[in-house]
């Protein structure tokens, strides 16, 4: 089991932890974390960490709401036998500023804003898990100066977002929120009327990433024609079409499903123009971003009938918690489905966006590894036999650090044994490992160099 050096595990330790200041020397039990847990919120429901996680001690999970499964996450989380996790809700810039204090590692979901305030008056942290696709709630470029490493899970809840979409093609192509909603009322409503098979239909794709690629495939199963747009050249699966414009899925779709992600340049990317573009009686689904919708302009377009029916799952303004009070235009009309940003919601992704996103932070901890990170260059390193220590460096990308770093180490009679190096932007990034005893001293040369914005040591 690899081993931080005495300087990390020094730091990480005089933190302590928001939960009764225990550190990583003093760890609490399990079993006793979750009854503290469970009398403070009720039923603890816990992101999974992998076994190497005992390490990451002064993590806080910041999350607005509980998710995940209770019993599969803490078999997961009882093999971190150090883990000293606090639970929290959704906290305030100056709330988050606190807890994080002496805190290593930081998870959270996509209601917790994480500003440079936040990172500047936090610089001990390592790494920043975002349990969710998008990372638009972080200030990456303040992360990425501060040499804070930032995961999310880009493809965990892939299939349950597909899935939705699927059944609600179904349901607004057929009708059944029209029918569901008249029968509730105690009107009988047998009718074919408006009604249709999804086969033969014509879907149109509004951005065809990991998400849109999927529904494609299964939509094409179901016998969908499939088109789709993207501001970048996409590989087409299957008999899908990629069009030229936007403008050109919204007139010759039957229905409309959005997939983009959370640039703001996404911003009202559906209003009365886009809208009034769409066929007479299509269908519009948005499962991606809330402020990309002008929820007035669809509105208009239902009642108006230019649209036959729709479903939402995002919206410009969200409650912060299960309970609150939620109003829409839309909510009185029989003919849109609404559902409470609910796309990745299954136990499946939430167990698996767990377990992919503290494995990522388990690898960084351990061995330095940036696969997949969002905001630093993306580097692996397989140890050797002979390799004794991990030097993970973090750098400005400017001429001649890398000959630099190397004649430092020559000059102590360090020997090297493998090193890789990537650059993205203005940052660079360099793994180096060490076959002979640590060189204190170069390290120290190397940590104080201009260029240098983190250094970090590991014992292999």
């Amino acid at each position: 089991m690899n081993r931080m050096n005495d300087v990390s595990r020094a730091s990480r330790a005089s933190g302590g932890s928001p939960m009764g200041g225990r550190g990583p020397a003093d760890p609490i039990p399990l079993r006793d974390l979750y009854e503290l847990l469970k009398d403070e919120f009720g039923e603890v429901e816990m992101w999974s960490a992998e076994s190497a996680m005992e390490y990451a001690c002064g993590a806080v999970l910041v999350q607005n709401t509980a998710w995940g499964n209770v019993q599969r996450t803490l078999e997961d989380l009882r093999r971190a036998t150090s883990f000293d996790p606090a639970r929290l809700l959704a906290l305030d810039e100056a709330e988050l500023i606190r807890a994080l204090q002496g805190v290593d590692y930081l998870g959270l979901r996509s209601k917790t804003s994480v500003t440079r305030e936040v990172l500047e008056a936090n610089p001990q942290l390592k790494a920043i898990g975002a349990f969710c696709i998008g990372t638009n709630q972080i200030d990456l470029e303040a992360a990425t100066e501060l040499g804070i490493c930032v995961f999310n899970a880009p493809y965990s809840n892939t299939r349950s977002v597909v899935e939705l979409a699927i059944g609600e093609i179904i349901d607004l192509c057929r009708r059944v929120t029209v029918k569901n909603s008249r029968l509730h009322r105690g009107i009988w409503d047998k009718s074919a009327d408006g009604a249709h098979e999804v086969r033969g239909r014509t879907l149109g794709i509004i951005g065809y990433g990991n998400i849109g690629t999927q529904l494609s495939v299964l939509a094409e199963a179901m016998g969908l024609n499939v088109i789709f747009y993207d501001v970048a050249e996409r590989l087409a699966l299957g008999n899908a079409t990629q069009m030229p414009t936007m403008e050109s899925v919204l007139r010759e779709a039957d229905i409309v499903s959005v997939h983009v992600d959370g640039q703001l340049v996404n911003a009202n990317l559906f209003g009365a123009r886009e809208f009034a573009m769409m066929k007479p009686g299509a269908l519009f689904i948005n499962l991606s971003r809330g402020f990309i919708v002008d929820i007035d302009a669809l509105h208009d377009a239902l009642v108006l009938g230019h649209l036959a029916g729709a479903a939402v799952d995002v919206f410009p303004e969200e409650p912060n918690k299960n309970g609150d009070p939620f109003t829409s235009p839309l909510a009185k009309l029989d003919n849109v489905i609404l559902t409470p940003h609910i796309g990745g919601s299954t136990e499946e992704a939430q167990y698996d966006i767990g377990r992919f996103v503290a494995s990522k932070i388990a690898d960084y901890e351990n061995t330095g590894s940036t696969d997949m990170s969002v905001n630093l260059p993306n580097l692996q390193l397989s140890a050797s036999e002979e390799s004794r220590y991990r030097i993970a460096l973090i750098h400005r990308n400017t001429p001649g650090v890398l000959a630099t770093v190397n004649n430092t180490f020559a000059q102590t009679g360090a020997n090297i044994g493998a090193q890789i190096l990537g650059t993205a932007g203005q940052t660079g990034y360099v793994l180096t490992d060490i076959n002979s005893e640590l060189p204190v001293e170069a390290i120290e040369k190397i940590r104080s160099m201009k260029d240098t914005i983190r250094l970090i040591t590991t014992r292999l």
